[in-house]
């Protein structure tokens, strides 16, 4: 039972801290794959960080609506190389509509695996991620339901047309379905009567993209300040994010390293009573020819099996966890997780774990290296 309680806690806290690790590494892949390119992203005022998600991420609601032609004059400024305007409000089983246009594509580096991009109005491109899961193929037609999540409120007027698919390019396109601005706007003509004119016509948000580092500097303030828009920096609001998330990350670490430790004592406690009870044994043993150095070798290696089998449990209880994790998210936000990935910091917990075992298991073995046989035998 000593030795069941040590694998166990040995096992939680190689787990907790694996799962960490793996949970790290896909925020920072994500954080990283998704806003690259984008320097900033203009939308209704409100947070900053739900405009970056919703707008970048596709994960929250939107702060809003802004005037398309107040954010196509924010494209004449010398300092802005592109914008991506994107219009969105309505999904299919779950997957956004998104209006917008091919510089979208373009910005991910996606490539079409059938079809072609969407170019008339209800025409869609589908995401490989939306293709696979509810099966849509060239050809076939759907109606969108109001909102970003199912509804039951069907747009049965409008029913789009799907003309491609994209191949998977490991980024937030592979979930989205994309179609022309056109399409969200004739979908929401007849609710929204102040879409006559041209100058009235809205979008969602705008990514942005510099010519220049310094641009940074200027361009956000002017918006926030003489506009009733907001400017919001990706790079900048996701690092926000990214460092109160590492404070709660770091603290879990800490207390899985504790549970580590702990484990290393209980091991060597374990060690230290079996060595008790075996020592007639292992004195029997040297009778028969067995050397100081094996018995230690001995000893080291049964705190190294039991180290290795943690190992191995924690490791199999953060995969477990991380395909929940995974299926969590892809239930709610249409995200899920590649297999498990080694990275050189679970190698590095694999060598501290291995040690811990080691350390455990050194002074059982040296106890044994200097069992006293005449003694031993004597007493029993």
């Amino acid at each position: 039972m000593s030795t069941v309680l040590s694998l166990l806690l040995l096992a939680l806290g190689v787990g907790i801290i694996s799962l960490l690790l793996q949970l790290n590494r896909y925020l920072e892949d994500e954080m990283t794959k998704n806003i690259r390119g984008i320097d900033l992203v203009i939308g209704a005022k409100g947070s900053p960080l739900q405009l970056i998600l919703s707008a970048v991420y596709h994960i929250d609601d939107p702060t809003g609506n802004i005037s398309q032609k107040e954010a196509n004059r924010i494209l004449k400024n010398r300092m802005v190389d592109f914008g991506i305007p994107l219009s969105y409000g309505d999904n299919y089983a779950g997957y956004r509509i998104v209006g917008t246009t091919h510089e979208y594509t373009e910005l991910y580096h996606a490539t079409l695996a059938e079809g072609t991009l969407w170019n008339k109005t209800f025409e869609v491109t589908l995401g490989s991620r939306v293709a696979e899961v509810l099966n849509l193929k060239i050809g076939d037609t759907f109606s969108g339901s109001h909102g970003l999540m199912n509804s039951i409120e069907v747009h049965e007027n409008d029913s789009y047309k799907v003309v491609g698919v994209l191949n998977p390019s490991n980024s937030v396109l592979d979930q989205l379905i994309l179609t022309p601005t056109e399409s969200v706007w004739e979908t929401h003509h007849d609710e929204e009567e102040h879409h006559e004119g041209d100058e009235e016509k809205e979008i969602t948000a705008m990514l942005i993209g510099f010519k220049n580092p310094a641009a940074l500097i200027q361009v956000p303030r002017m918006i926030n300040e003489k506009t009733n828009m907001q400017a919001a920096v990706p790079a900048y609001e996701m690092d926000r994010l990214y460092k109160l998330m590492g404070v709660s990350i770091t603290v879990l670490k800490y207390i899985a390293a504790v549970i580590i430790t702990v484990s290393g004592v209980s091991i060597f406690f374990s060690l230290i009573s079996t060595l008790k009870e075996r020592k007639y044994e292992l004195a029997i043993m040297r009778t028969y020819g067995a050397s100081r150095w094996q018995l230690l070798l001995m000893m080291l290696f049964e705190g190294l099996v039991l180290t290795i089998v943690g190992f191995l449990l924690g490791i199999l209880i953060s995969s477990v966890s991380l395909n929940f994790i995974s299926l969590l998210l892809d239930s709610s936000f249409h995200y899920s997780f590649s297999t498990m990935q080694w990275t050189a910091q679970e190698y590095v917990l694999m060598v501290s774990t291995l040690g811990i075992g080691l350390i455990a298991a050194l002074i059982p073995a040296l106890n044994a290296f200097n069992l006293n046989i005449s003694k031993t035998l004597s007493n029993a």
